[in-house]
């Protein structure tokens, strides 16, 4: 066998490796992927971020499929993000929204999505205020389900397109100190952020007031501090959460002055903090309460960036858990 050829059959056996990292029909959650999944997820996003600054923003990757926003919780950001990344990729889009529909005449989530894929969808988007329905659901469908948010639980492409902020800016995230402030308890994103942060080698810190922390968050991947001041100027990345009013029962903390006064990033803790630190937030912003406006749109601030890039992020997953149900389709050699 010459070199020649070699190095070709190296090469085929190279993409068909790479055909294969992600093999996944859903997206679920980031807790149970590797980082071969995780970073083979960010390489595909690049691949899809100059769609978006073509004259025409199409690509044929889902053309012929029909992508379903199965929404049963209000959403702008998410449910146009998906939209729009479906229909960059050639999807017919379906919105779904619970208001109307069969569900508020007392339909389940499993006959709701059965009735919808017997009209031929492929990908179903679901949005749920119980924690694992995505889950429930893709043991009840054929099709594919991504979860754009459940309950507590997890909000993976929220926690990719921050993740894929953070390398954007950068590189490598191993040994890198990322503090998500806030509303923890309350908060599907943060739980994304923590698995996928930590299986690519990041430095994940819990910061907020101890009423607003997850029962068991001593039993996660992450180091848990009260004091936002004790820790500021050694992170790489600030991940401000929203104080989640409409999720929180109980009183969970004096005053929003008060919440503000120890937890809010403004002016003065950001000399704190270092030059290139990178502020985030997923929105919507509690202006004042977690950020001071001119933080929120100053130079270190990663917000619209992050909006830009989960577009690319949910674009790469819809792309990948349709390619991968497509190899469960082909018959055995």
């Amino acid at each position: 066998m010459t070199t020649k050829t070699k190095q070709g059959n190296k090469m085929k056996s190279a993409e068909k490796n790479d055909r294969f990292v992600w093999t996944r029909k859903h997206l679920l959650g980031l807790e149970d992927l590797s980082k071969q999944e995780l970073v083979h997820i960010l390489d595909t996003a690049e691949g899809f971020k100059d769609i978006s600054e073509r004259a025409i923003k199409k690509a044929p990757a889902l053309r012929g499929k029909v992508v379903v926003n199965l929404f049963f919780e209000d959403s702008t950001r998410t449910r146009n993000s998906f939209r729009l990344a479906a229909s960059r990729l050639s999807a017919d889009v379906l919105e779904f929204t619970a208001k109307g529909s069969s569900v508020s005449k007392g339909e389940t989530l499993r006959d709701t999505a059965r009735n919808l894929e017997a009209m031929g969808i492929d990908i179903v988007v679901i949005r749920h205020s119980a924690g694992g329905a995505p889950y429930l659901l893709s043991q009840c469908v054929d099709c594919c389900v991504v979860n754009a948010g459940d309950g507590f639980h997890e909000h993976p492409t929220q926690g990719l397109l921050d993740i894929f902020t953070m390398r954007e800016a950068r590189g490598d995230l191993a040994g890198m100190k990322v503090a998500i402030v806030g509303d923890i308890a309350h908060s599907r994103v943060a739980r994304s952020n923590i698995w996928g942060l930590h299986t690519l080698g990041a430095e994940v810190f819990l910061v907020g007031p101890p009423t607003l922390m997850p029962a068991g968050a001593d039993q996660l991947p992450v180091t848990v501090c009260y004091d936002f001041d004790e820790i500021i100027g050694e992170m790489d990345a600030l991940n401000m959460l929203r104080v989640q009013f409409e999720r929180i029962g109980l009183p969970t903390f004096p005053s929003v002055r008060e919440y503000s006064r120890l937890f809010a990033l403004n002016s003065e803790r950001m000399k704190r903090a270092k030059k290139d630190v990178l502020v985030m937030h997923p929105g919507p912003i509690n202006r004042g309460l977690e950020l001071e406006s001119e933080i929120a749109d100053g130079p270190n601030s990663t917000i619209l960036r992050q909006v830009t890039n989960g577009l690319t992020i949910r674009m790469a997953v819809l792309f990948l858990v349709n390619q991968a149900a497509a190899e469960k389709r082909k018959p055995e050699a």
